[in-house]
């Protein structure tokens, strides 16, 4: 596998109390163009996470001060640096709890250096939202509002906290809204290529968003569910178009109404 330039010196904060471990991730790693910080603990993932700013976070679950989850939530309170999980356990419901916490993904040990340096870099492809299609403030209607450009949620006038999957999948919903855009294509374009064989990651995150920005997440208006196809967001630019021709000919029908009343008064007099 050919190394991504895109991602050469990029900094990988790698956290595995097996030091053999740490260095097989590390070799790997540098063999692609990353640059790797290690940490050997949940103490010193902090103290490297804060001084040396990494790309992405690369973190065992077992750890021997504390656990991988905690140290997970830690970091959500003061980054929304990329974290991949790396666990010895391969239970769906350890997966959906790291995932849940604000994990981006996760492997599972033993895993060779090819599926490590490939999951690294879909993570770090889909966490760079592209910057020429969806720009500036959207109101989806007078409840919703996304600012692209600010990376802000608004729902009532309150700022709702996504984590970055959540965003990217929005972002990417409200790119094609009013397009029905089937598990594979959200998995594709929102985890990336490696990851169209795991639907339940589109079904956890559709339900996240739903919870965060629906009034009724039991009956939602902005991320449809088109049964056998996909998902599908409200199209609120045809919306916008259909409510200003309404009340544009509401406009002229009563600008006309009024002509005739004056011409009627005219002619009485």
């Amino acid at each position: 596998m050919l190394p991504d330039t895109r991602f050469k010196n990029y900094r990988i904060l790698v956290v595995d109390d097996e030091q053999r471990m740490a260095k097989f991730i590390r070799l790997n790693l540098e063999h692609d163009g990353f640059r790797v910080v290690e940490a050997f603990t949940g103490t010193q993932a902090m103290d490297r996470l804060r001084t040396s700013l990494p790309d992405l976070v690369l973190l065992d679950v077992m750890l021997p001060d504390l656990d991988g989850f905690e140290v997970l939530k830690m970091i959500r309170t003061i980054s929304p640096v990329p974290v991949i999980m790396v666990t010895a356990k391969g239970e769906e419901e350890e997966r959906i709890h790291g995932l849940e916490l604000g994990a981006d993904d996760y492997v599972t040990k033993p895993f060779s250096p090819r599926e490590l340096v490939s999951r690294v870099r879909a993570v770090l492809r889909r966490t760079e939202l592209t910057s020429d299609s969806t720009h500036g403030l959207i109101e989806v209607d007078d409840r919703l509002k996304i600012d692209f450009d600010r990376h802000e949620v608004w729902v009532e006038e309150k700022l709702v906290n996504l984590r970055p999957t959540e965003y990217r999948l929005l972002y990417y919903l409200v790119q094609n809204a009013g397009w029905v855009v089937s598990h594979d294509q959200i998995l594709t374009n929102v985890w990336g290529y490696e990851y169209r064989d795991q639907p339940h990651y589109v079904r956890l995150y559709i339900n996240y968003l739903r919870q965060k920005i629906e009034k009724d997440p039991t009956n939602p208006i902005y991320i449809l569910t088109e049964r056998g196809l996909g998902y599908r967001f409200v199209d609120f630019r045809r919306d916008h178009l259909i409510d200003s021709s309404e009340n544009l000919a509401e406009q002229q029908n009563n600008d006309s109404s009024q002509q005739k009343i004056d011409k009627g008064a005219d002619y009485g007099k």
